[in-house]
């Protein structure tokens, strides 16, 4: 009797080990993570037939209910091999033409926007059980762009793009240190810090704007822009 309670025991009740260790647990326990959604209806008679005016209110009330980076968007790109990547970068600013963000353009997403501009770029508020999804081609923005929102950055900012060689290896966080202090020596009787000419704003142009709102039982809401020939939009519902 007592050799089969313990049997049953060992069985069913977690190990030591599991019970130890909050890795396993978050192995095991991943497929349970969920939440029901219920966000606002989202219904093609109320949304603006221009996209970016519908991003634009969308945004309006991220920016309200969001207190951490409610810019923050995942930027993918593909490189000569078809192969993907993904990072997350800021948006910084947005119009009828397209979306802004900035970098390094050595940078790994840099030269695989040389080599293939077209590009993808996500935003998800789960705050409001919402994601936008665009996708366009990349461009470069004018120098005058790149300089005004370069000299716009914090003094400390401006010192890092200049020291650091984005997305190339480096022998040690203390190099990089270094080096921002040796340039900080540099430019300490300058009135500014010169933009590097590596270092710059992207235009995404959009071609397609997709709106996704999480709805009960996952049947969500999925509203897609795309753009006409002449330049126009024509939206039309997606099944979640």
């Amino acid at each position: 009797m007592y050799r089969s309670l313990v049997r049953f025991l060992k069985r069913w009740l977690p190990g030591r080990d599991e019970v130890r260790s909050p890795a396993r647990f978050a192995r095991q326990s991943v497929a349970m993570l969920r939440r029901e959604y219920q966000g606002k209806p989202l219904e093609e008679a109320h949304v603006d037939p221009d996209p970016i005016q519908q991003f634009e209110a969308w945004f309006e009330e991220a920016t309200r209910v969001i207190r951490e980076d409610p810019n923050a968007m995942i930027l993918s790109t593909v490189d000569e091999k078809g192969r993907p990547s993904g990072r997350t970068v800021l948006l910084k600013g947005f119009s009828e033409e397209g979306f802004i963000f900035y970098t390094n353009y050595e940078s790994r997403k840099g030269r695989e926007i040389g080599e293939n501009p077209h590009v993808a770029l996500t935003f998800n508020w789960p705050e409001l059980m919402r994601q936008v999804r665009i996708e366009g081609v990349a461009e470069k923005t004018t120098e005058e762009q790149s300089d005004a929102y370069f000299h716009s950055r914090p003094a400390g900012s401006r010192i890092s793009a200049v020291a650091s060689p984005q997305s190339r290896e480096v022998a040690s966080r203390q190099e990089l240190e270094e080096r921002s202090r040796d340039l900080e020596e540099q430019y300490r009787d300058f009135d500014d810090i010169p933009r590097p000419a590596h270092w710059g704003g992207y235009l995404v142009r959009p071609d397609l704007i997709e709106f996704w709102q999480g709805r009960v039982n996952r049947l969500h809401d999925r509203i897609c822009y795309i753009r006409e020939p002449e330049g126009g939009w024509h939206f039309r519902r997606l099944a979640p």
